[in-house]
Protein backbone atom coordinates (compact mmCIF):
# COMPACT_ATOMS: atom_id res chain seq x y z
CA UNK A 1 0.00 0.00 0.00
CA UNK A 2 2.79 2.43 0.81
CA UNK A 3 6.68 2.37 0.98
CA UNK A 4 6.27 1.70 4.77
CA UNK A 5 4.05 -1.57 4.05
CA UNK A 6 5.72 -4.82 5.95
CA UNK A 7 5.31 -8.29 4.85
CA UNK A 8 4.68 -10.61 7.64
CA UNK A 9 4.79 -14.40 7.34
CA UNK A 10 2.24 -15.94 10.35
CA UNK A 11 2.05 -19.26 11.39
CA UNK A 12 -1.72 -20.77 11.08
CA UNK A 13 -3.31 -23.49 11.52
CA UNK A 14 -2.20 -25.10 9.00
CA UNK A 15 0.77 -23.76 8.02
CA UNK A 16 2.07 -20.13 7.03
CA UNK A 17 -0.41 -17.21 6.77
CA UNK A 18 1.30 -14.18 4.16
CA UNK A 19 -0.07 -10.81 6.15
CA UNK A 20 0.70 -7.15 5.14
CA UNK A 21 1.43 -4.36 8.20
CA UNK A 22 0.87 -0.82 7.93
CA UNK A 23 1.46 1.52 10.38
CA UNK A 24 0.51 4.83 11.60
CA UNK A 25 2.33 8.15 10.20
CA UNK A 26 5.23 8.68 12.71
CA UNK A 27 4.30 10.39 15.22
CA UNK A 28 0.13 10.05 15.21
CA UNK A 29 -1.60 8.45 18.04
CA UNK A 30 -1.44 4.98 18.40
CA UNK A 31 -5.02 3.78 18.47
CA UNK A 32 -4.74 0.28 18.68
CA UNK A 33 -4.13 -2.67 15.90
CA UNK A 34 -7.30 -3.57 13.23
CA UNK A 35 -7.64 -6.70 11.63
CA UNK A 36 -9.00 -6.75 7.97
CA UNK A 37 -9.99 -9.60 5.98
CA UNK A 38 -10.89 -9.86 2.03
CA UNK A 39 -13.98 -11.25 0.21
CA UNK A 40 -13.74 -15.39 -1.03
CA UNK A 41 -11.04 -17.06 -2.65
CA UNK A 42 -12.13 -18.37 -4.79
CA UNK A 43 -13.60 -15.57 -7.14
CA UNK A 44 -10.20 -13.84 -6.67
CA UNK A 45 -10.24 -12.28 -3.29
CA UNK A 46 -7.06 -11.00 -1.54
CA UNK A 47 -5.96 -9.22 0.70
CA UNK A 48 -4.70 -6.74 -1.80
CA UNK A 49 -8.25 -6.14 -2.86
CA UNK A 50 -8.97 -2.58 -4.22
CA UNK A 51 -12.05 -2.77 -0.48
CA UNK A 52 -9.53 -4.31 1.15
CA UNK A 53 -7.39 -1.72 0.94
CA UNK A 54 -9.35 1.00 1.35
CA UNK A 55 -10.33 0.06 4.73
CA UNK A 56 -6.62 -0.40 5.59
CA UNK A 57 -6.01 3.59 4.40
CA UNK A 58 -8.62 4.47 6.11
CA UNK A 59 -8.02 2.43 9.68
CA UNK A 60 -4.18 3.76 9.07
CA UNK A 61 -5.27 7.20 8.51
CA UNK A 62 -6.63 6.93 11.35
CA UNK A 63 -4.02 5.60 13.77
CA UNK A 64 -4.68 2.23 13.37
CA UNK A 65 -1.59 -0.22 12.89
CA UNK A 66 -3.07 -2.18 10.20
CA UNK A 67 -3.12 -5.88 9.42
CA UNK A 68 -4.32 -7.60 6.19
CA UNK A 69 -3.21 -11.08 5.27
CA UNK A 70 -4.87 -13.90 2.94
CA UNK A 71 -6.85 -16.64 4.03
CA UNK A 72 -6.04 -20.06 3.38
CA UNK A 73 -4.91 -21.40 -0.47
CA UNK A 74 -4.14 -17.46 -1.23
CA UNK A 75 -1.01 -16.11 -2.17
CA UNK A 76 1.79 -17.72 -0.09
CA UNK A 77 -0.73 -18.67 2.63
CA UNK A 78 -1.09 -22.27 2.90
CA UNK A 79 -3.92 -24.72 2.69
CA UNK A 80 -6.91 -24.89 0.93
CA UNK A 81 -10.21 -23.23 0.83
CA UNK A 82 -12.34 -24.57 4.01
CA UNK A 83 -15.60 -22.06 2.96
CA UNK A 84 -15.05 -20.07 6.48
CA UNK A 85 -14.51 -22.88 9.12
CA UNK A 86 -10.70 -22.94 8.53
CA UNK A 87 -10.79 -18.92 7.49
CA UNK A 88 -12.39 -17.95 10.89
CA UNK A 89 -8.93 -20.40 12.86
CA UNK A 90 -6.94 -18.26 10.22
CA UNK A 91 -8.18 -14.66 11.32
CA UNK A 92 -7.78 -15.89 14.92
CA UNK A 93 -4.36 -16.78 14.65
CA UNK A 94 -3.60 -13.33 13.05
CA UNK A 95 -5.24 -11.64 16.14
CA UNK A 96 -3.50 -13.65 18.76
CA UNK A 97 -0.11 -13.25 16.78
CA UNK A 98 -0.52 -9.43 15.91
CA UNK A 99 -2.52 -7.82 18.17
CA UNK A 100 -2.14 -10.20 21.59
CA UNK A 101 -2.87 -7.44 23.77
CA UNK A 102 -4.56 -3.57 23.40
CA UNK A 103 -7.44 -2.08 21.76
CA UNK A 104 -9.04 -4.38 18.84
CA UNK A 105 -10.68 -3.55 15.20
CA UNK A 106 -12.17 -5.49 12.91
CA UNK A 107 -13.20 -5.30 9.71
CA UNK A 108 -14.58 -7.12 7.29
CA UNK A 109 -15.56 -7.22 3.20
CA UNK A 110 -17.87 -9.75 1.78
CA UNK A 111 -16.92 -13.13 2.69
CA UNK A 112 -14.23 -11.81 4.87
CA UNK A 113 -17.06 -10.13 6.99
CA UNK A 114 -18.58 -12.91 7.38
CA UNK A 115 -15.51 -14.75 8.92
CA UNK A 116 -15.16 -11.75 10.79
CA UNK A 117 -18.51 -12.20 12.20
CA UNK A 118 -17.45 -15.53 13.38
CA UNK A 119 -14.25 -14.64 14.67
CA UNK A 120 -15.85 -11.84 16.51
CA UNK A 121 -17.97 -14.25 18.63
CA UNK A 122 -14.92 -16.15 19.73
CA UNK A 123 -12.68 -13.25 20.67
CA UNK A 124 -15.95 -11.67 22.71
CA UNK A 125 -16.74 -11.00 25.37
CA UNK A 126 -12.80 -11.79 26.73
CA UNK A 127 -11.90 -9.39 23.98
CA UNK A 128 -12.86 -6.12 24.37
CA UNK A 129 -13.36 -4.47 20.22
CA UNK A 130 -13.43 -0.97 19.62
CA UNK A 131 -14.90 -1.02 15.78
CA UNK A 132 -16.53 -3.19 14.06
CA UNK A 133 -16.59 -2.46 10.23
CA UNK A 134 -18.44 -4.64 7.56
CA UNK A 135 -18.42 -3.72 3.77
CA UNK A 136 -20.85 -5.49 1.20
CA UNK A 137 -21.65 -8.02 4.11
CA UNK A 138 -22.45 -11.53 2.55
CA UNK A 139 -25.30 -12.60 4.80
CA UNK A 140 -27.60 -13.88 1.80
CA UNK A 141 -25.02 -16.33 1.44
CA UNK A 142 -23.41 -17.26 4.84
CA UNK A 143 -24.32 -17.39 8.03
CA UNK A 144 -23.07 -13.91 9.43
CA UNK A 145 -23.35 -14.09 13.11
CA UNK A 146 -25.67 -11.66 14.63
CA UNK A 147 -23.55 -9.05 16.69
CA UNK A 148 -23.42 -8.17 20.54
CA UNK A 149 -25.76 -5.49 21.42
CA UNK A 150 -22.84 -3.60 23.04
CA UNK A 151 -21.16 -3.22 19.95
CA UNK A 152 -23.60 -1.96 17.47
CA UNK A 153 -22.85 1.88 18.31
CA UNK A 154 -19.55 0.83 17.63
CA UNK A 155 -20.08 -1.00 14.36
CA UNK A 156 -20.10 0.62 10.71
CA UNK A 157 -22.22 -1.86 7.79
CA UNK A 158 -21.86 -0.81 4.77
CA UNK A 159 -23.95 -1.81 1.17
CA UNK A 160 -23.98 -0.73 -2.22
CA UNK A 161 -27.85 -0.13 -3.13
CA UNK A 162 -27.28 -2.13 -6.41
CA UNK A 163 -25.00 -4.69 -4.82
CA UNK A 164 -25.74 -7.62 -7.59
CA UNK A 165 -23.85 -9.98 -5.68
CA UNK A 166 -24.94 -9.50 -2.40
CA UNK A 167 -28.70 -8.14 -2.23
CA UNK A 168 -29.42 -5.24 -0.35
CA UNK A 169 -32.74 -7.36 1.00
CA UNK A 170 -30.32 -9.53 2.60
CA UNK A 171 -28.52 -7.58 4.62
CA UNK A 172 -31.63 -5.64 5.73
CA UNK A 173 -32.86 -8.86 6.72
CA UNK A 174 -29.97 -9.51 8.62
CA UNK A 175 -29.97 -6.50 10.40
CA UNK A 176 -33.50 -5.85 10.78
CA UNK A 177 -33.83 -8.47 13.96
CA UNK A 178 -30.79 -6.85 15.31
CA UNK A 179 -32.19 -3.40 14.95
CA UNK A 180 -28.51 -2.62 13.39
CA UNK A 181 -28.61 0.48 11.56
CA UNK A 182 -27.21 -0.30 7.44
CA UNK A 183 -25.68 2.49 5.57
CA UNK A 184 -26.59 2.54 1.67
CA UNK A 185 -24.61 3.77 -0.76
CA UNK A 186 -26.53 4.60 -3.26
CA UNK A 187 -25.81 3.37 -6.87
CA UNK A 188 -22.91 1.50 -5.69
CA UNK A 189 -22.13 -1.64 -6.46
CA UNK A 190 -20.50 -5.10 -4.58
CA UNK A 191 -16.95 -3.57 -4.99
CA UNK A 192 -17.96 0.30 -5.28
CA UNK A 193 -16.51 1.16 -8.54
CA UNK A 194 -15.79 4.86 -8.49
CA UNK A 195 -17.13 5.43 -5.12
CA UNK A 196 -13.87 4.58 -2.85
CA UNK A 197 -12.98 7.88 -2.05
CA UNK A 198 -16.86 7.98 -0.80
CA UNK A 199 -16.47 4.38 1.34
CA UNK A 200 -13.31 5.45 2.26
CA UNK A 201 -14.79 8.89 3.68
CA UNK A 202 -17.45 6.79 5.71
CA UNK A 203 -15.39 4.34 7.31
CA UNK A 204 -12.96 7.33 8.27
CA UNK A 205 -16.05 9.36 10.30
CA UNK A 206 -16.84 5.85 12.07
CA UNK A 207 -13.44 5.75 13.28
CA UNK A 208 -13.12 9.00 14.05
CA UNK A 209 -16.69 9.17 15.86
CA UNK A 210 -16.55 8.87 19.81
CA UNK A 211 -18.90 6.76 21.74
CA UNK A 212 -20.81 7.54 24.86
Amino acid sequence: MNAQTQRLLLQGPVGVIEALLDEPAHGASLQGTAIVAHPHPLFGGTMDNKVVQTLARAFVQCGWRTVRFNFRGVGQTQGVHDEGRGETEDFLAVVAQTAPQGALALAGFSFGSFVMSQALMQLWPAREVGKVVMVGTAASRFQVAALPAELHTKTLVVHGENDDTVALSGVMDWARPQNLPVTVVPQGGHFFHGQLPLLKSLVVRHLSATVD
